[in-house]
């Protein structure tokens, strides 16, 4: 009995150490979190929270939605395309404005919705979801407008206002000048 006894206590003993070990090691890792939490927060010069009507995630939705599927060039171009109205009198100064100028109506509840097929960007209304569902496209978009937004790109469309596919030929076309042509889409100004 005394036998079963001291070994019963050398297991208890074994636990215990075990267990203040792996205690240890979370305090550990949980210190590790907060210092890099801590480092990237003061390394990142302005970080901002995501602003549902911020400039920037105005611009990565029309990013995302007018040419996510393209490479950098197709999706830095259209960024600037918006650019270029927010400084042209006849667009809205500000990127959201411009993203979301449309023909507006009250629905049946009385509520502003903007008339299909009726924007200056097809994606607003469409009448489809306006929630991006790809994530890495997504954050893509954010990144290039924040980049475009800061100037850290040069403007390719050579001061564009307007594009569309080259699947498309719209009315406005013939009254603008052609500009450039970057992947499938075709620039005017």
């Amino acid at each position: 009995m005394k036998y079963e006894i001291e070994e019963l206590n050398s297991s208890m003993s074994s636990l215990v150490k075990e267990q203040k070990r792996n205690m240890f090691k979370s305090f550990l890792g949980g210190m590790l979190f907060g210092f890099l939490l801590g480092a990237v927060m003061f390394a990142i010069p302005s970080a901002q929270a995501s602003d549902y009507n911020g400039e920037i995630y105005c611009l990565a939705q029309n990013i995302y939605f007018e040419s996510g599927n393209q490479p950098l060039a197709g999706k830095v171009a259209v960024a600037y395309v918006v650019i270029n109205r927010t400084e042209h009198i006849n667009y809205p100064a500000d990127i959201c404005a411009v993203i979301y100028q449309a023909k507006w109506i009250n629905n049946w509840l009385g509520n502003p919705m903007p008339i299909r097929h009726q924007c200056q960007f097809s994606w607003f209304c469409d009448g489809k979801s306006d929630v991006p569902e790809d994530s890495a496209t997504w954050m893509t978009s954010l990144k290039i407008a924040n980049d475009v937004v800061k100037g850290a790109y040069p403007d390719i469309t050579e001061g564009s206002t307007h594009y569309h596919s080259d699947k498309v030929r719209p009315y406005w076309a013939e009254s603008l000048n052609e500009t450039v042509i970057i992947n499938n889409h075709i620039f005017y100004k």
